[in-house]
């Protein structure tokens, strides 16, 4: 599967590990920066991720020092469904819940076994459908074209 990847510089380090666990499991990696630990503004890349898995229907995975402001930038584009998850547990339930197509952590927060676990089980986990489907219908038109 390609998985769109972006961060600021505060979680850069975290962004690489995660880039090489992506491939390690066998997906398509898209890194959209930042490619160096020199400070940027995190809505750059929460911006031109948002906009390529809107485009693509794809999905996407953010990262910035508490993954609060990247969560915030991405949800306001029609289409993403961006959730901020600090365990793998929610990770799970914004996949089998909501449908998330961008997974946003924070690099100074979480682990690097915990981001890990929260990007396998986000992608392993498959959106339930049924009662939440209606719910997401609800949300799912708001937001800024891309």
């Amino acid at each position: 599967m390609k998985i769109f990847l972006a961060t600021d510089h505060a979680a850069f380090t975290q962004k690489e590990m995660v880039k090489s666990y992506l491939s390690e499991l066998g997906h398509e990696v898209v890194d959209l920066g930042t490619h160096t630990e020199e400070r940027c503004d995190y809505p750059t890349y929460a911006i031109e991720l948002a906009r390529h898995v809107a485009k693509e229907n794809g999905k996407g995975v953010l990262l910035c020092g508490s993954g609060i402001g990247v969560s915030i930038v991405a949800n306001r584009f029609k289409g993403i469904r961006a959730a901020l998850c600090r365990s793998a547990k929610e990770a799970e339930l914004s996949r089998a819940h909501n449908d998330s197509n961008v997974l946003c952590m924070g690099g100074r927060l979480s682990s690097e076994d915990e981001l890990k676990a929260m990007v396998r089980i986000w992608l392993d986990t498959e959106f339930e459908g049924g009662r939440h489907t209606q719910r997401i219908a609800l949300f799912d038109s708001l937001g800024e074209e891309v």
